[in-house]
């Protein structure tokens, strides 16, 4: 029987809000059981200096840095979002779209 611990674990988008101090306990708590033996996934927008705005009055936040900058591969993605990129095309495309349906002024 494969061991519970082992699936990948992926947390999208750590620093969009903001939280209490339990739940970075929480965080801490999971990122510990599996440290140097599961692998983790963690997608931000936020460097990790400025992750004690993410979790303000948390103690834990520099050890949970720590141990997830250990051994880490860090990848630092830049560029336009794919979300905007998709909305500006569907906006232009219905923008066209309605100025087509418009009937023309003799």
């Amino acid at each position: 029987m494969r061991d519970r611990h082992q699936a990948l674990f992926c947390i999208d988008e750590v620093g969009y809000l903001s939280y209490d101090a339990r739940y970075a306990d929480l965080l801490f708590e999971v990122i510990t059981r599996r440290y140097q033996q599961c692998p983790v996934i963690i997608s931000t927008n936020k460097s990790f200096s400025e992750w004690n705005q993410v979790f303000p009055n948390a103690g834990c936040v520099v050890t949970l840095v720590d141990r997830l900058m250990h051994k880490a591969e860090i990848l630092t993605l830049a560029g336009k979002s794919y979300r905007l990129k998709e909305a500006q095309e569907r906006a232009a495309r219905n923008a066209k779209s309605r100025a087509e349906k418009k009937p023309k002024k003799a």
